[in-house]
């Protein structure tokens, strides 16, 4: 270890099983490309690839491992190791590999002839070693050559690793500086998250509760604004529902094609030409009726969207204090359901008033123009009153109960499930200042103060390192 260098981390992988052994699992060979695939593919990684002078490089499995996470070849170096092994007759083929010319790789190739098992066992020092392996280049026919071009020896090898460190390093730095301002920015992120934590003394305890309180209802009156945002748009998805409503509404009109039978069906004691309005008013509340299903299934969807979105607000500001985050939450839920047995009330009153089958004159007669293509004013009332006519004064009456639930509804739901929703639970959250238990409200998980702490320290060693960086960028 030297202060005035980089640490040099160098992983031995292990060699590519062919045959699992006794008590090795079938798919070791598969188990060990797994792994060698997870260092080599690093794009910090320079990978070493060993391949004896011997064998056919052609066919090396590690080699073409390598080339597949590595095409270009900017990573890899290539070692040839046992020259003393090869085949007499061999050698050119051997050097045309050195020289690039069989499989070319833009680091090359280097040939190192290592200590053989009994020069180990004969205690051969590495000083010795190297003078041995220098002697064997220097005295072999064919591989004297790549003394000269620096592609032999241990110690030419690592003259080359050192430099393509050194140059893999500085082609590095931008792109781990960037990396380092990623996890800075993660960091911080995550910092805020946590906090700072509540003060220790009461007084200051009771000011961060305060303010934790108030920063609660400033974001569930900005999400009842509309101008809070989370990952999903609330106002967004409440249109959105709402105009599935609107085109329910629209896509079941009736065409009140049976007017005409369900007429006679219901003709009661009156002569022929005189109209039964109880029989008008009968099929309109009919087919209205069949809406409050519609309605209530439209109310309970708003319910879960909006509810989805409170807890959304207590789980962002109470993350830290479940004591606090679950009271509010059992609060919002209380809540909620008030409101909806409140707006289910109101829904109700409204299908009650739609039964009275009733709109101003000119509305009427504006809607059954419109359908009929007609134009009819108010003194020619008595003239178009007849069975001919009213399956488009059916049709237009139920219009008009149309344009009212499109707009009513969504008006109501929006009013009581998120408006009045947010001032109750603004008035009430505030509450829990009226003697309450400070501590308790502001209890932290253990787990919340052992991140905080891991992620400040995590924060000192990320800036500190950025700091080194910016010395050789």
């Amino acid at each position: 270890m030297s202060p005035d260098v980089c640490d040099l981390t160098l992983i031995d992988l292990p060699g590519i099983a062919r045959v699992p052994l006794r008590g090795q699992p079938e798919d070791i060979g598969e188990q060990i490309k797994r792994l060698i695939i997870k260092f080599i593919e690093k794009q910090e990684t320079i990978n070493l690839v060993v391949v004896p002078c011997n064998i056919d490089i052609a066919t090396t499995e590690a080699l073409k491992m390598a080339q597949e996470v590595d095409p270009e070849g900017k990573r890899t170096v290539a070692i040839l190791t046992k020259p003393d092994l090869i085949d007499t007759g061999t050698e050119k083929s051997v050097l045309a590999i050195v020289h690039n010319e069989v499989i070319p790789l833009c680091k090359g190739y280097t040939m190192v002839k290592c200590r053989g098992q009994q020069q180990i066992d004969d205690d051969i020092s590495l000083e010795q070693a190297t003078q041995i392996e220098r002697d064997f280049f220097q005295n072999h026919d064919y591989f004297r050559c790549l003394l000269n071009e620096d592609k032999a020896t241990i110690k030419c090898l690592a003259i080359k690793l050192t430099q393509e460190l050194v140059d893999h390093i500085k082609k590095s730095l931008p792109q781990l500086d960037e990396q380092i301002k990623k996890l800075l920015w993660d960091v911080r992120n995550e910092l805020k998250e946590c906090e700072g934590g509540p003060p220790q003394d009461p007084r200051g305890a009771k000011q961060f509760l305060t303010q934790t309180l108030k920063r609660f209802n400033d974001q569930i009156n900005s999400l009842s604004s509309g101008e809070l945002i989370f990952e999903e748009n609330l106002f967004a998805q409440l249109r959105a529902e709402f105009k599935k409503w609107n085109d329910h509404l629209n896509s079941s009109k009736p065409s009140f094609s049976d007017s005409k039978v369900v007429s006679q069906e219901n003709r009661g004691r009156e002569l022929p030409g005189f109209s039964n309005y109880k029989v008008f008013e009968t099929v309109l509340q009919k087919h209205v009726a069949e809406l409050k299903e519609p309605a209530n299934d439209l109310l309970r969807g708003m319910k879960d969207i909006i509810l989805k979105h409170l807890l959304d607000v207590v789980f962002t500001c109470f993350r830290n204090y479940p004591v606090l985050k679950n009271i509010t939450v059992s609060k919002i839920h209380n809540i909620l359901s008030g409101q909806k047995e409140k707006a289910e009330q109101r829904i109700l009153e409204q299908f009650e008033m739609e039964n009275l089958i009733y709109t101003q004159d000119p509305i009427f007669l504006k809607i059954l123009s419109e359908i009929t293509k007609e134009w009819f004013l108010e003194e020619q009332l008595p003239m178009f009153d007849k069975e001919c006519t009213y399956s488009q004064m059916m049709k237009a009456h139920y219009e008009i109960v149309v344009q009212r639930m499109a707009d009513q509804l969504p008006m109501m739901i929006t009013l009581f499930m998120l408006k009045e929703t947010a001032e109750l639970l603004s008035t009430d959250i505030l509450s829990l200042l009226d003697g309450a238990n400070v501590s308790e409200l502001l209890f932290e998980d253990s787990d919340v103060s052992k991140r905080r702490k891991d992620l400040r320290d995590r924060l000192d060693r990320l800036t500190a390192a950025q700091a080194e960086l910016t010395e050789f960028i």
